[in-house]
């Protein structure tokens, strides 16, 4: 059933009517105004609006949901990558929002000390903190793990060449590529090795006096198996030594506890990085370590001070906000037998088959009610970490699936799930749509979103 498009109401009368107030309110006449302009437009283009196109409170309900698409929102990420990079990456929780929030909406001491009563250090507590964790001499954070890597390349490598295996010449997401971040930098990459196999000997007959340092990047976001090779970073090291030059190594997403202990895969950390004797290691703080987006490098105290000297570091620095939210989530790094209830990455990715089961069985329940000719099943399921966080692994969950005949109304169930209120987003497979069940921990919020989808689906 379709509304003509001569009935259709005026702008003026839809702007008064009581029903569009509180999109009024929250967004503004003039956006609201100019929405359903263009709403009504797309109807006339078509040529037939919906049946409830004369109805001021479902138009207010549509203009609501495009203008909230229009701002960030608040999503459940249940695509089976649990730090996903378009979703935001990794939660903070709320209660370390709460502890920092004084700390964002008040004045703080961000570059003052109060012992002294004149400027201090922005980063100190931040380093303080990550030198006890990780045992390194000095440490300095920048606004992303690019920014980390190319702030060393530019201050140690500047005019120089960079020895990399072609096996770790990583490509990360939005076409962002590690040769190009180099030429950036300023200095000159020479390849070394092959793509599988790379050996001592091609680093050391690579070296010569224009050779600034060696840089072994961790393939965080794939991975090669079968008849390979690399050069380990004790070995690394040793040969750097010899030739008086810095080791540096980018971890990517990097974790400051082993996540074996949790029963989860093993990713290298930092300070076993700097034990096995690289001089500066540079990783990500909103992967693994839980944090907010932040670019953090540890190391030799001499090599630190130059990144902090380099007039490009003040162009990278991050602002309150994010060194507030770093320092307060190494803090839960200092009580590790409290991390996995404390930290939200970490809860998520040990949360129990038993626990997720649960969740299913909910989900389960509602979306039969509400989607009367599917096939909804619980399965059994694999998520991966994401956000180039070991690649080779998975973890067991469990997703509700959902299917049908015709596969187009699973691909519009799918569409109709983004547009509700608090946006669901799923992931396609074999014709199905797959909810992971390790992004569904705000339970009786997702159930409630998912039975506004009603039997109009």
């Amino acid at each position: 059933m379709t509304t003509p498009l001569r009935a259709l109401p005026g702008i003026d009368r839809l702007l008064n009517d009581p029903g569009m107030q509180d999109a009024i309110a929250a967004y503004g006449e003039p956006r609201v105004k100019a929405s359903l302009r263009a709403l009504q437009q797309s109807w006339r283009d078509a040529g037939s609006a919906p049946d409830w196109a004369a109805e001021p409170e479902a138009c207010a309900r549509q203009i609501a949901g495009r203008l909230g698409r229009q701002s960030y929102t608040p999503v459940f990420n249940l695509t089976g990558t649990v730090i996903h990079t378009n979703l935001g990456r990794a939660l903070v929780s709320e209660a370390l929002f709460d502890a920092v929030k004084p700390l964002v909406t008040r004045p703080i001491n961000l570059e003052y000390d109060l012992d002294a009563g004149r400027r201090g250090d922005r980063e100190q507590f931040v380093e303080d903190r990550l030198t006890l964790i990780t045992g390194a001499e000095a440490a300095t954070v920048v606004n992303n793990g690019a920014a980390a890597l190319m702030l060393i390349l530019n201050t140690l490598a500047l005019g120089r060449t960079v020895p990399v295996s072609r096996g770790e010449l990583i490509e990360i997401g939005g076409s962002f590529r590690l040769p190009d971040i180099m030429l950036r930098s300023g200095c000159f990459l020479r390849e070394v090795g092959t793509t599988n196999r790379t050996h001592l000997r091609d680093f050391e007959a690579a070296i010569d006096a224009d050779t600034a340092l060696l840089l072994k990047v961790h393939p965080s976001n794939y991975h090669i198996s079968g008849f390979t090779r690399e050069a380990g970073i004790g070995e690394l090291s040793a040969l750097a030594d010899r030739h008086r030059i810095p080791l540096a190594v980018d971890l990517g997403s990097g974790t400051l506890v082993d996540l074996n202990r949790y029963g989860l895969p093993h990713e290298p950390m930092p300070q076993e990085v700097l034990g096995q004797g690289a001089d500066l290691v540079s990783f990500s703080g909103d992967k693994l370590l839980g944090a907010t987006q932040a670019g953090i490098v540890v190391g030799r105290r001499d090599l630190i001070d130059e990144l902090k000297n380099n007039p490009m570091k003040r162009a990278l620095r991050p602002d309150k906000l994010t060194l507030a939210f770093l320092e307060q989530t190494l803090k839960l790094y200092e009580a590790p037998e409290h991390l996995a209830e404390r930290l939200p990455l970490l809860r998520t990715l040990t949360t129990s088959i038993e626990v997720l089961t649960g969740r299913a069985r909910r989900v389960a329940a509602v979306l039969k009610t509400v989607l009367p000719g599917f096939e909804v099943a619980i399965s059994d399921s694999e998520c991966q970490i994401g956000s180039g966080s070991l690649p080779d692994q998975r973890l067991p969950s469990i997703a509700v699936t959902v299917s049908h005949p015709v596969e187009a109304r699973v691909r519009e169930l799918h569409h109709r799930l983004r547009y509700l209120p608090e946006p669901v987003v799923g992931r396609m497979h074999d014709g199905s749509l797959w909810l992971d069940m390790r992004g569904a921990e705000r339970l009786e919020d997702l159930t409630g979103q998912l039975g506004l989808l009603g039997d109009d689906v």
